[in-house]
């Protein structure tokens, strides 16, 4: 038997002035995404914003249906929308953003469910490339990872 050992390094901001301007702007995109979630049934509203290769941003919201698990998360909403309007560009970043019903943001960052990180891993592995995650709580509470291998480091995926 070998004992194997999966480090988890993320980079944590206190102060959203420490982000680039980009960090920024897709973040600004997250959260006004939010706006257009549906989200009766869990009242956490989420908002996605994707940032391509030229400078584009795409934005998803979370949509939930009665029938459990027919609605989407925002993550993947953005995702398979940047994928089919934008086939030929890379995602380079990914901003995630939540509030509760009542309208007030989420004060500790949210990550994506394992649906989404295996989404995002499939788009990584598909462009060969990794995509950064920024997880937004407030402007103290940021954290960013490199890529969805950081959150999901045993991908579920096929050779060829």
């Amino acid at each position: 038997m070998n004992r194997k050992e999966i480090l988890f390094r993320y980079n944590e901001y206190s102060n959203i002035a420490e982000l680039d301007n980009d960090e920024r702007k897709l973040i600004a995109a997250a959260v006004d995404s939010i706006a257009s979630s549906y989200a009766p049934y869990s009242n956490i509203h989420v908002g996605a914003a994707i940032l391509l290769d030229d400078g584009t941003i795409v934005v998803g919201s979370n949509q939930e249906n009665a029938v459990f698990p027919l609605g989407l998360c925002a993550e993947r909403v953005a995702l398979f929308a940047a994928s089919a309007q934008f086939p030929n560009h890379r995602i380079t970043k990914l901003a995630i953003a939540a509030n509760n019903a009542g309208n007030s943001e989420v004060e500790l960052p949210i990550s994506p469910c394992g649906s989404c990180r295996q989404a995002v891993a499939e788009v990584e592995n598909r462009q060969n490339a990794p995509i950064e995650i920024i997880l937004f709580g407030n402007d103290s509470h940021i954290i960013i990872v490199d890529s969805a291998n950081s959150l999901l480091p045993l991908i579920f995926k096929f050779t060829r």
